[in-house]
């Protein structure tokens, strides 16, 4: 690559008649800059350096609050530029080398075929004679427009997201994030920045690691996601050529991150994902979708998608006995349940168990006959028998607190890290994965268990220290063991089940969710406050990996336990609730509902998501979400208000209500390429398909 000749790699399409290259520039004079995809109309994306490395030795070569200009980065040159082949994708792959400090960056660019996505991955080597110690390293850093006015129109859309509250989506002008400052006149680039920022370990505790700008100017969008598990970081900022977006995995200044590279040593950044396409929200976060579904697919896809009922949520709340569960097991089978999840409290006795968990046994006097007894009913109701786990914590009054070594726990200052009222294991340490080795084996030998919730309910604060440079190191290194251990147990149990939990989506992270088959996507209780939240998951997470509460109860009304059922069906059901107490009719309508859910679930996992009226606000009483596969739309529609509601969507096709069958109590039509709807009083929700073939 030559002075400051633009490179455009030789990439070849999934036969989508475009030009797949990806355009990569740079030479003697500075490092190499990714400047977006060739052959496709102009875009928002501009040229920006592929990598930024930051140490504690040099941080940046200008003084910003942002992760770009870093010293070691604009000292970066090329070394190589290899292009690979490979089945479902092709890898273009840069080194450069610092050659003052001797670091050495390996640069992937995966581009799945056939999409306008790149999956980015850094990797630096200390290939020099001294220590160096990272403080953070961008997994990629993007540049937005090609002048500071050309920001101007732009709209970001961004997520909050909390126990109880997760996905909560926001649209805002990009100029109200990052104010414009008149840099021409300074002649240099902006100092300051709008970042989120992730906390501790629940990647998904504050806000959501993806977003989205889109352009009006280009009619083109990006979108972005990072795979860290554990700590990131996004930020957008102006310079004078427009902007930047930044993303990166754990840092100094905000997750006490640092990693001291020996010579020969090496580190990975986190992965992240970057989308560019022609068109507006929807269409950047459908392909962000299509890249989900390939990268999932790429370590070894989803297992199944049955109906899975769950003994939690409004129901037994983790206190599960065989006088409770029987008519509850009873109840899931008539209904049509194909997975029966025995939830928390399997392994303690009566009364509280929150700080003794760790030892993983059943408990002998909770269940009639044993464990296996219980079990063994799921299975003589034609169901796969499930239950709960939380294998990264142990109580203080746990028995494994005194019998796993010292190592096998957090610490930070030379003692144990205690989060309410629990320890938190190391992953890395070979003790820790043993013992849970041996509990899960033991479930699914000796107690013949399908399906594993997995839940995490704590967080630990910054990491551990032990066998680390710093304690968000030993916070990265813990979570990279613990998804090696999930790669374990799917080696080892091809058939099980795994649920993705953390106090609900704390967790939502695609470095967790490569090895789950599904995310369960809140534990909100109400059930007028959830479908904002399973609305607005599959702008996170793939379809049929978003597990939807559904909790009808004997106290509701007919309308209300449809408005519960249709809350399930955008993706995965996950039933609970006291079946057995239900009217013949709530039966019945629950009935429909896994039968809708079984009818649907290949058309979901095939679909891409779409918003209608808009990402769904917290206090919204309108809430849609659609689904397209090809001729076949699916429309999710909630009506939270007291009052009958007349609305129209855009949608091209003909309309019939799908969920529930024979209703009368809402009117639809179709006129002039919109779906036309007018809902009935009180809060209700209802399934449209439209057929786009009439």
């Amino acid at each position: 690559m030559s002075g400051d000749s633009v490179q455009q790699t030789s990439v070849p399409s999934a036969g989508d008649g475009t030009d797949a290259g990806i355009l990569l520039r740079g030479g003697l004079d500075g490092p190499v800059e990714f400047g977006g995809f060739a052959g496709t109309a102009p875009s928002l994306v501009s040229w920006r350096p592929v990598v930024e490395v930051f140490t504690a030795d040099e941080q940046r070569a200008r003084t910003s609050q942002s992760y770009v200009r870093s010293a070691v980065g604009e000292r970066l040159r090329q070394d190589s530029l290899v292009e690979r082949e490979r089945e479902d994708a092709v890898e273009v792959t840069v080194t450069q080398s610092d050659q003052r400090t001797g670091v050495r960056v390996v640069s992937t660019f995966t581009r799945p075929r056939g999409l306008r996505a790149l999956r980015i991955t850094q990797h630096v080597v200390n290939a020099g004679s001294a220590p160096v110690v990272l403080t953070a390293v961008t997994s990629a850093v993007v540049g937005i427009g090609h002048a500071e006015a050309d920001l101007d129109p732009m709209v970001l859309a961004w997520a909050d997201s909390e126990w109880l509250a997760e996905s909560r989506w926001y649209e805002d002008r990009l100029r109200d994030r990052v104010p414009a400052l008149s840099l021409g006149i300074h002649a240099q680039d902006g100092r300051g920045r709008f970042a989120l920022t992730s906390h501790g370990a629940w990647p998904t505790g504050e806000h959501l690691p993806l977003g989205v700008v889109v352009d009006p100017g280009t009619s083109s969008s990006l979108a972005w996601q990072i795979e860290s598990g554990t700590a990131w970081q996004w930020s957008l900022g102006s310079t004078l050529d427009g902007g930047f977006l930044s993303l990166t995995g754990p840092a100094d200044l905000e997750h006490h991150f640092a990693h001291c590279l020996a010579p020969g040593d090496s580190f990975t950044a986190a992965p992240a994902a970057v989308v560019v396409v022609d068109g507006a929200r929807d269409e950047a976060l459908t392909e962000l979708t299509l890249y989900r579904r390939w990268l999932v697919a790429r370590h070894g896809g989803i297992r199944g998608l049955p109906v899975i009922y769950n003994d939690f949520m409004n129901t037994l709340m983790g206190d599960p006995t065989s006088e409770k569960l029987r008519p509850l097991i009873a109840g899931a089978a008539t209904a049509g349940a194909e997975v029966f999840c025995i939830d928390a409290g399997w392994f303690a006795g009566p009364g509280d168990w929150w700080n003794s968990v760790g030892e993983w046994a059943e408990d002998p006097d909770r269940f009639d006959g044993g464990f296996l007894s219980i079990l063994d009913e799921i299975r003589s109701a034609g169901m796969i028998a499930g239950t709960w786990l939380e294998p990264e914590v142990v109580g203080v009054t746990s028995p494994m607190a005194s019998s796993l070594p010292e190592e096998a726990f957090f610490q930070r200052f030379g003692a144990r890290v205690v989060e309410h009222e629990r320890y938190h294991l190391d992953f890395r340490h070979p003790a820790a994965r043993a013992h849970l080795d041996a509990v899960v084996d033991g479930l699914v030998h000796d107690y013949g268990i399908g399906y594993l919730k997995l839940d995490y309910n704590i967080n630990p604060g910054a990491g551990t220290e032990r066998d680390a440079t710093a304690a968000g190191d030993g916070l990265l290194a813990h979570s990279r063991a613990f998804v090696g251990w999930l790669t374990g147990i799917r080696e080892r149990h091809p058939d099980l089940i795994l649920e993705n939990c953390s106090s609900g989506a704390m967790r939502m992270d695609y470095a967790y969710l490569v090895e789950n088959d599904l995310q369960s996507t809140s534990d909100q209780q109400d059930f007028l406050r959830y479908p904002v939240i399973a609305a607005a998951s599959p702008a996170a997470v793939l379809p049929e990996q978003s597990g939807n509460w559904a909790y009808p109860s004997a106290g509701m009304t007919e309308e209300e336990t449809v408005f519960t059922l249709v809350t399930g069906l955008p993706g995965r059901l996950i039933l609970s609730g006291f079946l057995d107490r239900l009217r013949p009719s709530q039966s019945a309508l629950v009935a429909g509902a896994v039968a809708f859910a079984k009818e649907h679930r290949l058309l979901l996992a095939r679909s891409t998501p779409f918003w209608p009226l808009g990402l769904p606000g917290w206090e919204d009483e309108l809430v849609v979400v659609g689904f397209r596969d090809g001729d076949d739309v699916l429309l999710f529609v909630w009506d939270r208000g007291e009052h009958a509601a007349e609305f129209s969507l855009r949608v091209d096709g003909s309309p019939t209500i799908a969920f529930p069958r024979g209703d009368s109590e809402w009117d639809i039509g179709a006129a002039d390429g919109l779906v036309q709807v007018r809902t009935a009083p009180g809060p209700s929700a209802r399934v449209l398909h439209i057929d786009r073939r009439a």
